[in-house]
């Protein structure tokens, strides 16, 4: 997108929020760099020079804009619709794996070189893994700033800088102020409690919200998750501890509160929720290709912007997949709530009804299949899965290979197309898996007139690739099942 002049031109002048996370306008006059949504004047285009991140921005010597605070912008869609190196290496970046685990660490969960890895993202973003970890920390550390009353030594190592003053040099160079002045810049507020953090999760318009927060409500396993006050809450099982967050769709953002045992997951927190709900996605552009079919058209005009609900934790998604095979949702509940109970962490909830983490594959794992209250084959699927992802010969994750990932489960005991798929749907992400032979969108599809054998409707939705995950949420729409409708 950055390399077509042009077009970024169009979109700085018309201020389209759109681009805002595609790309970046550095101001080569006053060396400041702003999202193409920017609301001040924008500069003449021979003063306009684009980046496709903000640490390619940094890198230059820009410094982010105060106006339009662009550290701020949604992430790009690019990262959450390939499966390629680059994307894989970004939603890992995302995660936190830089700071925990080092470059090393990031390639070796790639399979590859760290020097492939760093001139492949040089090649495309115009920085390495360095310098986008190096950004998101600078990121996180304005949150912290604005948002809680932690001394600022706290506040660098939550995120996660190495000393004070590579804490202090970096928030001074990217936003041109002291840790202490972006602090003081801010009215008086009430204090939240230690540990809680209130933000905004910026999306890109529109955004439907009746399927994203009706799905993970009517799914929601007691004691994880729950719907309170307007809010779908859950559990977090988090690298450094755990957390228990609140997200409340609202009209421009989601809402979004945070409790967090350790500071240092913040980032990762706030990357798993994003991705759960799907905030990166370009409704647009998947909105636009579905129209070109005059039957989904109609569908997606009354209510256009649904997203696809993923997950904040991909085993236990996998895990949850094979306990709602050929059962009813309350069904599919009932049995994971036994399992959390029995096997999951206990942690504290003051402000709602929250009791336990989703259990571990490895606590899975050691369980007695014959406590399983379901039929034998099942059993075996379970126990197969469970103990794989204990040993990490099958790995779900932000960076896996969408399809040799298929494959593997594929090769599972009691695994079909039917529970691969809506486990590449909803855990990797994969925004052009199918679910052809699912009851709904087969129901969904005879109602339309669309073909409702799985051949031929596979066969039909060729067109709408490469969204057809999309195209699952509107055709699941044309059923009154809660999943798409916000609870009241």
């Amino acid at each position: 997108m950055h390399t077509d002049r042009e077009r970024c031109v169009r979109a700085v002048q018309s201020k389209d929020a759109r681009f805002d996370g595609w790309f970046y306008t550095a101001v080569l006059t006053t060396r400041i760099y702003c999202r193409p949504s920017c609301p001040a004047v924008p500069p003449k285009p021979e003063n306009m020079t684009f980046y496709p991140s903000a640490a390619a921005c940094q890198q230059a010597g820009f410094r982010a804009c105060k106006r339009c605070r662009p550290d701020t912008s949604p992430g790009s869609p690019e990262w959450n619709q390939r499966a390629d190196l680059v994307a894989r290496a970004m939603r890992l970046i995302g995660d936190g794996v830089v700071d925990r685990e080092g470059v090393p660490g990031l390639a070796a969960r790639l399979g590859y070189s760290t020097r492939q890895i760093e001139r492949q993202l040089l090649a495309e973003l115009g920085a390495g893994p360095l310098a986008l970890a190096r950004a998101q920390r600078a990121q996180t550390a304005r949150l912290l700033i604005e948002t809680t009353g932690l001394p600022m030594a706290d506040i660098a190592f939550a995120a996660g800088f190495s000393s004070i003053r590579t804490f202090n040099d970096t928030v001074r160079e990217v936003f041109a102020l002291s840790p202490s002045e972006l602090r003081a810049r801010l009215p008086r507020q009430t204090v939240a409690a230690p540990g809680v953090l209130s933000l905004r999760l910026p999306f890109r318009a529109p955004l439907n919200p009746d399927n994203l927060f009706g799905h993970l409500a009517a799914t929601a396993i007691p004691g994880v998750e729950e719907w309170r006050d307007g809010a779908y809450r859950r559990t977090l099982r988090l690298p450094y501890g755990h957390g228990i967050v609140a997200l409340t769709p609202r009209p421009d953002h989601i809402a979004c509160r945070l409790s967090l045992s350790d500071m240092r997951d913040l980032a990762v927190a706030i990357s798993r929720c994003r991705r759960m709900l799907d905030l990166d996605a370009d409704p647009v552009a998947v909105d636009d290709q579905l129209r070109t079919d005059p039957v989904l058209a109609p569908l997606v005009d009354k209510a256009p912007g649904r997203r696809v609900p993923r997950t904040v934790d991909e085993a236990e998604f996998a895990v949850r997949a094979v306990l709602g095979q050929q059962v009813s949702t309350a069904a599919a509940r009932t049995h994971a709530a036994r399992l959390v109970t029995a096997h999951g962490e206990a942690v504290e909830d003051p402000e709602g009804g929250l009791t336990h983490l989703f259990p571990a594959p490895e606590a899975l794992a050691a369980l007695d299949p014959e406590s399983l209250a379901m039929p034998r084959t099942r059993r075996t699927t379970f126990t197969t899965l469970v103990r794989q992802l204990a040993e990490r010969s099958i790995h779900l994750g932000v960076e896996s290979d969408w399809e040799e990932t298929r494959a593997r489960l594929l090769a599972l005991p009691g695994f079909g197309p039917w529970t691969v798929d809506v486990i590449a749907m909803r855990a990797l992400g994969d925004p052009d898996a199918f679910l052809p032979t699912d009851l709904g969108i087969r129901r969904a599809a005879q109602e339309l007139g669309l073909p409702s054998t799985p051949a031929a409707l596979t066969a039909r939705a060729a067109a709408w690739r490469p969204w057809r995950a999309y195209a699952v949420q509107y055709l699941w729409a044309t059923d009154s099942h809660p999943i798409n409708f916000l609870p009241v």
